[in-house]
């Protein structure tokens, strides 16, 4: 580990550094002794770079100022090549608050995507903890390890990148080794009873899934495993804000659904979960319907005065613009009892 990038304190060759332009644009360069970043407004040298402190201002050869900060993991994350898609910060940070990844944890991961999560779980279990991650297609494991390294300067001591299949390969760890199994795959279910095996007695599974057909079968397929207990979904949205003086306001665009999250704790051996009092209604009653009635939701209902003081109104309007012929008219005050 003693070779992980740095993370902090002045630039040196070979950091990666994000450049942000006078308009905003960001450009990530690695630092290299007599290097240069090119753009139509000038040349920014490297070695103006190397030495100074994180969040320093440089300037180019046309005297235009760019803010230069090593790029954070969301931004890392947000901009590195793709092999499939990733595993979006905001979901990261939910898997690693709601699976509970410690420092030292022992984590299985499947599928390793682009890397995008692994990074996430790297750090939360530091150089104590250990990472394997599985996928089955070897062009994955290629981009993301590529992506790994790439952040971290090299790659961890404590991770693996394993090709196979995650059912097959945990049946082959020691029973209850492992701390906390995290699931993004096309079907998990099909991995519980190996995940179940591998679990410590109280270690979490954490499943991540983009539908609600995937979630619902998730969710039952433990149940039926009776070694975890009653499963916890959810999903996260993420809205930012527009503030700028008196102008205060969402923004336009929000990272809305991305996918559901879904957390369960493996029992002990032999142990059968409670069944815990709560309301099931598998049928609907009147009292159900009656629930999702106008009044219940507390629509106000128009009252037969105040709707015959509307018909007077539309039809006065209507009698004045020519629009209600004669021989309607009368019927209309019939109707609503009023004489000419």
């Amino acid at each position: 580990m003693s070779a992980m990038r740095r993370q902090s304190g002045p630039f040196q060759a070979g950091d990666r550094v994000q450049l942000t332009g006078p308009k905003g644009r960001r450009n990530t360069i690695t630092l290299e002794a007599g290097g240069e970043f090119h753009t139509h407004r000038g040349v920014v040298p490297h070695e103006a770079i190397i030495g100074q402190p994180d969040g320093s201002v440089v300037t180019s050869t046309t005297d235009e100022d760019y803010l230069a900060l090593r790029p954070l993991l969301v931004d890392f994350v947000m901009s590195m090549p793709r092999g499939a898609t990733i595993v979006y910060p905001k979901d990261a940070a939910q898997i690693i608050s709601v699976g509970d990844i410690f420092p030292g944890a022992r984590v299985v991961e499947a599928g390793v995507g682009s890397g995008a999560l692994s990074l996430s779980l790297l750090r939360a279990i530091g150089p104590e903890g250990s990472l394997v991650s599985f996928e089955r297609r070897d062009e994955f494991a290629r981009v993301a390890k590529a992506n790994v390294a790439t952040f971290l300067g090299a790659t961890p001591s404590n991770w693996s990148v394993e090709l196979g299949d995650l059912a097959e390969e945990l049946a082959k760890f020691e029973a209850g080794s492992v701390d906390r199994v995290v699931l993004d795959m096309l079907a998990p279910w099909e991995c519980l009873e190996a995940s179940a095996h591998a679990l410590t007695p109280g270690g979490v599974i954490t499943v991540y899934v983009a539908t609600v057909t995937q979630l619902s079968r998730v969710a039952e397929g433990l149940r039926a495993l009776g070694a975890f207990t009653d499963p916890e979904s959810s999903e996260t949205m993420v809205r930012g804000w527009h503030v700028e003086g008196l102008a205060v306001r969402p923004d336009h665009r929000m990272v809305a659904h991305t996918g559901f999250l879904l957390t369960a704790r493996k029992l002990a051996p032999g142990s059968k979960l409670p069944q815990f009092k709560r309301r099931v209604k598998p049928e609907f009653a009147d009292a159900d319907v009656e629930l999702w009635t106008p009044g219940a939701l507390g629509q106000r209902a128009a009252t037969d005065k105040r709707l015959r003081k509307a018909a007077r109104q539309a039809e006065s309007t209507a009698r004045r613009t020519g629009a209600v012929p004669a021989v309607l008219d009368g019927a209309a005050q019939e109707a609503t009892g009023d004489s000419a």
